[in-house]
């Protein structure tokens, strides 16, 4: 964001400068946080159920916040060169800001959201897009009510391109977001059943996540995969065109994939375009999608079929997504970083598809699975069942993964993270390959930490 002056800050939220210097100018951005202030900042006051940021506003100025965003100014006397807003409600004053800035940003952007791989895809795309552009990218997985505007905000007038990712957990929240972020291009990765104990269907989950198909125009595109079975309950929601992708088949698909512990192979052809071969620093067949959906997006803004593949070749992933290294001769692989049925299945098929030599093992660590209310018991049975058909060996822990030890056959289940990683450290040997997977929290990595330190 450009510098403004708290009075113009004051006049996007609806509000005024009750204390302070109204031509005080903000140069340096927003900031919620108190201890990641960055000198001549705006300091929102946001409030939630722990905390209350009208009590840190004060501090917020000493410390070298220009303005604070208050309900409640509660710090005493302003100094001469600060400036404090109150207004009815600070996180709507920041969305507010975030949604006049972003009409002052002449960018293409692609927002991304699905029930799975957002982030991954937000990876992907971004080391696309970045063969050609400057661009403003979600950090981590920032893409709640505050993470959006925050993103938005950060962006700079010099970025070329925007790809910013949009999460939820209950109807209605995505709305709001697609009217700060105003995409021209919307990538959609699936419909699961994350968050299904909210919405109460996958039904509810379609249409919410449809709402970025509506938000885009005529002239935008929505990128979806071939395999997705909402696929043309999406074409009906868009009059943005609409561009699959696929292992197989679609306008951007993926032929001849192979598959390793630690990448993914395979021949990216797009229509029209050419095909080429590359390779993926990450396996499974849900990121080689995930990776044609980036690959489609950056067809769209005119990138060369050579700058996708090196973007996609570049591409890091965000900490605990298939990332593999090794301990004590053991191949471990951590996807800790969240769980649902869906992603669950994923790594299942994963885990499946990764070759193992000299009598190797395939074991999957599995804790349980948030947020899916009464569908919980039945998706933990059926991880359970899939990972025994896949002739993987099983291992659930901590409370609540019970039901993926029964569906697997019995298999071994620690409630106890600890004595779960002492086992896994004593039974795994030289050769195997273990997938760690669970909700955040069910603290798997716990275990994966101290079973197998990494080097």
């Amino acid at each position: 964001m450009n510098p403004i002056p708290a009075s113009q800050i004051a006049d996007i939220a609806g509000a005024t400068v009750t204390a302070g210097d109204p031509g005080v100018t903000v140069t340096s951005g927003v900031c919620t946080d108190t201890r990641k202030l960055v000198p001549g900042c705006a300091f929102f006051a946001l409030k939630g159920e722990n905390f209350d940021g009208d009590g840190f506003a004060a501090s917020a100025l000493e410390n070298g916040a220009s303005v604070a965003v208050v309900s409640t100014w509660k710090g005493g006397e302003v100094p001469a060169d600060k400036a404090v807003i109150e207004v009815s409600d600070p996180l709507l004053a920041l969305q507010k800001l975030a949604c006049w800035w972003r009409k002052q940003l002449d960018i293409p952007v692609v927002c991304i959201t699905g029930s799975n791989g957002k982030t991954s895809t937000k990876d992907f795309t971004t080391a696309v897009l970045a063969q050609r552009f400057r661009v403003s990218a979600t950090k981590g997985n920032l893409n709640n009510h505050i993470g959006v505007p925050l993103t938005v905000l950060s962006t700079s007038q010099d970025d070329e391109a925007a790809v910013w990712e949009i999460g939820m957990n209950h109807s209605g929240e995505l709305a709001p977001l697609c009217e700060i972020i105003r995409p021209k291009f919307g990538i959609i990765t699936n419909i699961g059943t994350a968050h299904i104990e909210f919405l109460g269907s996958r039904d509810a989950i379609a249409e919410e996540k449809s709402t970025l198909a509506r938000a885009l125009p005529s002239e935008g595109i929505l990128f979806i995969p071939v395999a997705c079975d909402y696929n043309e309950y999406l074409r009906q929601r868009t009059k943005a065109h609409i561009v699959s992708v696929g292992n197989g088949r679609g306008l951007v698909r993926a032929e001849n994939p192979h598959f390793a512990a630690d990448h993914s192979r395979f021949s990216l052809v797009i229509e029209g375009l050419g095909s080429i071969d590359l390779t993926l620093r990450v396996p499974g067949r849900h990121m080689v999608t995930n990776a044609l959906l980036a690959a489609a997006a950056g067809w769209k803004l005119g990138l060369t079929l050579e700058e996708i593949a090196a973007g996609l070749e570049s591409a890091t992933l965000t900490g605990g997504r298939l990332a593999l290294y090794q301990s004590r001769g053991v191949s471990v692989i951590d996807d800790t970083y969240n769980a649902n049925p869906e992603s669950m299945a994923a790594a299942i098929e994963t885990l499946a598809d990764t070759p193992v030599v000299n009598g190797g093992r395939r074991i999957i660590v599995l804790g349980k699975m948030g947020e899916l209310g009464t569908h919980g018991p039945a998706a933990h049975q059926r991880t359970g069942e899939l990972a025994a058909r896949r002739k993987l060996q099983v291992v659930a822990v901590g409370e609540g993964a019970e039901g993926i030890a029964d569906g697997a056959g019995g298999a071994p289940y620690f409630p106890d993270l600890t004595t779960a990683a002492d086992w896994l450290a004593r039974e795994a040997k030289a050769g195997d390959v273990v997938l760690f997977k669970g909700s955040r929290t069910a603290a798997v990595e716990r275990v994966m930490n101290s079973a197998f330190p990494r080097p």
